[in-house]
């Protein structure tokens, strides 16, 4: 178990326990909730997650019994999964996914002995998770990817324009891994470093509930780098679920990526490793470490 300072000696019920743990600089507050009675609220979210007044990240992490969930859909994964990756944008939103969150997940879980075992499986909002271990951290299964509009990348290579300040519209590729993602290619000559994510790009058509943007750029067979804007955070470091639809938007553009096809993805915060699985599925994998622990009084509970 974790060697933290002892809490006060008087409880104080919105005192908590937190780790925060990075993969490739994409960063999260992990908050054990192991008896599932941690109502999380949004404000208390985007207070954690604040770079100045809070811990700062990019997500916020609820470590819970998938029993314990209150959600039908993730407690219906209990027989498989024993533990729920309740993840939080920085803004307070829920989100179905974390590629990078999943592989610190598992670091905790492991540190802590809430798993032991080299490969086991975890809840998600968008399903049954299967994680490894590896020699330099963890591989996530992150299980079937689609293209929502496969009859436009058959007929014109794309289905969405994305808008970049100062450039002409661009043409992106949109793929579904539980969550959503546009991927653009950037032509060869292109300032992928120059390019202004401040703020969200411009999608057209729009996706209502948001998007994830990534500016994907090949270096050679079997290697890009990219950097991702992402909805409910903006610009990060790292995007597990990002890296991965960019490495398949690439095979997509180029055939039907190859059974166990790999490529070497560089983001701003280190390098990640995707693999095109049987099934249509794919994998991520990366580092994951733990930085610092400690305890943290929950903001007001309101919304």
């Amino acid at each position: 178990m974790s060697d933290v300072p002892a809490p006060p000696d008087t409880p104080d019920p919105e005192r908590r326990p937190f780790t925060k743990g990075h993969g490739t600089e994409n960063d999260f507050v992990l908050l054990p909730d192991l008896d599932g009675t941690l109502d999380l609220t949004p404000a208390q979210v985007r207070a954690l997650a604040d770079r100045r007044a809070g811990i700062g990240g990019d997500g916020v992490i609820r470590v819970v019994p998938t029993a314990s969930s209150q959600e039908p859909d993730v407690r219906s994964q209990a027989a498989a999964a024993a533990w729920f990756m309740d993840y939080r944008n920085a803004d307070g939103s829920p989100a179905q996914m974390c590629g990078n969150g999943t592989r610190v997940f598992a670091a905790y879980l492991r540190r802590e002995g809430l798993v032991t075992d080299d490969e086991f499986d975890i809840a998600t909002r968008s399903g049954v998770k299967r994680i490894r271990v590896t020699s330099d951290g963890f591989a996530t299964n992150l299980g079937p990817w689609q293209v929502p509009h496969r009859d436009q990348l058959r007929t014109r290579g794309y289905d969405t324009l994305v808008a970049l300040p100062g450039h002409d519209p661009l043409p992106a590729l949109s793929l579904d891994l539980g969550n959503p993602h546009a991927v653009v290619a950037l032509p060869e000559g292109f300032d992928l470093e120059g390019v202004d994510l401040t703020a969200a790009p411009e999608l057209n058509p729009s996706v209502a509930q948001g998007c994830n943007v990534e500016l994907a750029q090949p270096l050679g067979p079997g290697h890009l780098r990219m950097r991702v804007h992402e909805r409910g955070v903006g610009e990060t470091r790292s995007c597990g679920t990002g890296a991965a639809a960019a490495a398949l938007a690439i095979m997509l553009w180029s055939g039907e990526p190859a059974e166990n096809e790999r490529w070497r993805v560089d983001v701003p915060g280190g390098t990640l490793h995707v693999a095109a699985l049987p099934g249509n599925e794919v994998e991520l994998s990366g580092p994951a470490v733990l930085v610092a622990d400690g305890f943290v009084t929950l903001a007001a509970r309101e919304s």
